[in-house]
């Protein structure tokens, strides 16, 4: 996971734009008018059969149920396959709490959803703002750029990624759930959330990781030993016998909270 310089005040400042955004958007008339007539006109010109099939399978895709699937998924096959348990739980964390801190952001904003004659399948229960589904798309994209970020794909990622993201957020203001600031919205609370992760990981969570069960198991240590030689000038192996450089984490623990 890389480190993010000033991460706490960062993710602060994203998290303060986010509710700012909700807040007026909720409950004053300066978007509102504005955000209800660009759903109606989504929904108006580009609704048909075929495709409302289409958006209705997008959206399940990210759905709660689908998201929590894929995210199981996911980290159990970094872990229990791949014998990586660093990259699963920092990439259960960024997903995860990159996804749920939504909850926070709709009980400070308590926005309605959009009236519910134009949704194509009504929504109940939380509130509007900001989109949950566009939230898991963005945390899962940003968690898949980072284990990749150094491999051959990352530009596939790149260029896919905010692709899937506009996707996700289209398909929810299309079946009518979110209006167009719920889903931007999502994506500064999810941006908040997972730079705050960046930061904790390195302070505290990664040197912390040899404490929980069954990580050695797992191949904690080689996972380790492998990040370390390829940290070495070069990518050269660190020889047999050398010291072992000391965890990422340390060089940026004078930084916390900056």
């Amino acid at each position: 996971m890389p480190y993010v310089r000033h991460w706490l005040r960062n993710s602060l400042l994203l998290f303060v734009l986010a509710i700012t955004l909700g807040l007026v958007a909720a409950h004053t008339h300066l978007i509102q008018p504005h955000d209800l007539q660009l759903d109606r006109t989504i929904q108006t010109n580009t609704r048909t059969g075929w495709l409302n099939d289409v958006m209705e399978g997008v959206s399940a895709l990210a759905s709660p149920v689908a998201g929590l699937v894929i995210l199981v998924i996911w980290s159990g096959w970094l872990l229990f396959v791949r014998r990586r348990p660093t990259r699963a739980v920092a990439t259960f964390l960024v997903v995860a709490i990159g996804w749920n801190s939504t909850q926070i952001a709709k009980a400070i904003v308590a926005r309605p959803r959009p009236p519910r004659q134009f949704m194509l399948d009504p929504e109940i229960g939380s509130n509007s703002f900001p989109s949950g589904h566009t939230a898991f798309t963005v945390s899962a994209v940003v968690a898949a750029y980072f284990l990749l970020r150094e491999t051959r794909h990352r530009r596939t990622v790149l260029v896919l990624g905010p692709l899937a993201v506009l996707l996700v957020a289209f398909s929810r203001m299309y079946v009518g759930a979110h209006y167009p600031t719920d889903t931007f919205g999502s994506v500064l609370i999810a941006g908040s959330a997972i730079t705050f992760v960046t930061g904790i990981w390195h302070v505290w969570i990664e040197p912390q990781l040899h404490r929980l069960p069954l990580m050695e198991r797992f191949g904690l240590e080689r996972e380790r030993a492998e990040q370390d030689a390829a940290a070495l000038p070069g990518g050269r192996r660190r020889a047999a016998g050398a010291p072992q450089a000391a965890p990422a984490a340390g060089r940026h623990r004078k930084h916390a909270g900056r």
